[in-house]
């Protein structure tokens, strides 16, 4: 399916056999099966020269053991299902930081000692979880984009002589929304015995705003409008906006060109999602001591969306930062700086650091099974 994403797709591009595909030059996946298009070894591997070492983990299956992650670098930690990634990134390590940075109050998994979190100031966990569970969060709004485009109507002529400011101009306003949906857009009927059914509001149209909101135009587009513009078309919209375009390049970047900026956040795909929160992450000014964690980001993505997150995440690297992530894909473990393969099996048997070092190195290590299969595809990519 295809081309594009979003409103660029919804073609069926190619269909048949594995060579089939790989033969078809206007399909993207065929493009990476057939070797056309791949995702990139780095020429050179980082070095971290300061670690973040926690010591004495021993949450769930963990077996007391010491990781050491080098800070500055692209960091991936791997192993089958159930040897303890999760139990160590997300129970643990996260937390921990969490709390260090952040005040949070999440329990922490067991462990002994952690050294160099005087090296970071901040955390930041991103996940495929939803943006939002609600009509009323979309992109726009998550990013922050919103913010800067209802100040921009707020303060049109049109927007002054009516007397409306920047609220005006909320869905959660009332006097600006429209009253039947009250700017969800849709309406929700409950149905006796079955789920609820939601259908377009039949007064505002899905619009979301009341008639009076809407009569305030920035070239000719309402604030409804802008809301279903994509990000692509956006962008050359708002060329004389520095803040709104400052958001908007950032989306792009990320892949995101396809999507709608009030397209509702219920109807994201969880790469998405993802996506969305690290456009959001990198429109913040950068401290370059920042911890970026992961839990397996390629879920759900085609090898064009994982070459798009794999640049974000490099340059989120190049910047000074940490990048830590959970990950089954060998493409992109291939390109980390640093792996820790957890393992050698899942439950009991699991809960050990069976290796670690440069994607070549554990690949070297026989009694690492991610390093089996890692080998054939460093051989490839060389």
């Amino acid at each position: 399916m295809g081309p594009g994403a979003g409103v660029n797709g919804g073609k069926i591009v190619a269909e048949g056999n594995l060579k089939t595909i790989m033969d078809n030059k206007k399909s993207i996946t065929g493009q990476y099966l057939s070797g056309l298009v791949e995702i990139k070894m780095p020429k050179k591997r980082r070095k971290g020269k300061e670690f973040l070492t926690i010591e004495g983990v021993s949450q769930n299956n963990l077996q007391n053991i010491t990781a050491r992650f080098p800070l500055g670098v692209f960091n991936c930690v791997t192993g089958v299902s159930g040897s303890g990634k999760s139990s160590l990134l997300i129970e643990t390590l996260y937390p921990i930081l969490a709390k260090a940075f952040h005040r949070s109050r999440k329990e922490q998994g067991n462990y002994s000692k952690i050294e160099g979190i005087g090296k970071l100031d901040k955390v930041v966990l991103i996940n495929q979880d939803p943006i939002g569970r609600t009509p009323r969060s979309n992109p726009a709004t998550y990013t922050g984009l919103f913010d800067h485009i209802r100040d921009l109507f707020g303060k049109l002529p049109e927007a002054k002589i009516r007397g409306f400011t920047n609220s005006r101009f909320s869905y959660n306003n009332s006097k600006g929304r429209c009253p039947a949906c009250r700017g969800r857009g849709i309406k929700e009927i409950e149905m006796l015995f079955l789920s609820n059914v939601e259908i377009t509001c039949d007064e505002c149209f899905g619009r979301r705003y009341n008639r009076e909101t809407m009569k305030v135009k920035f070239k000719e587009k309402s604030i409804a409008d802008v809301l279903e513009m994509t990000v692509e078309y956006a962008m050359p919209f708002f060329e004389n906006q520095p803040k709104i375009m400052k958001i908007l390049k950032v989306m792009d970047e990320v892949g995101l060109g396809y999507l709608q900026l009030g397209q509702s956040a219920t109807t994201l795909s969880g790469g998405e999602a993802q996506r969305v929160k690290l456009a959001s992450e990198l429109c913040r000014p950068q401290t370059t001591k920042t911890l970026y964690l992961l839990d397996e980001p390629t879920v759900g993505l085609a090898a064009f969306d994982v070459h798009k997150l794999m640049n974000i995440l490099q340059k989120l690297v190049d910047g000074g930062n940490t990048v830590i992530i959970i990950e089954h894909n060998l493409d992109v473990i291939k390109c980390a700086d640093w792996v820790i393969d957890l393992g050698p099996d899942g439950g009991e048997k699991g809960g050990r650091i069976v290796a670690e070092g440069t994607p070549e190195q554990v690949s070297s290590n026989n009694n690492s099974i991610t390093g089996r299969y890692l080998k054939s595809v460093i051989g490839r990519s060389k």
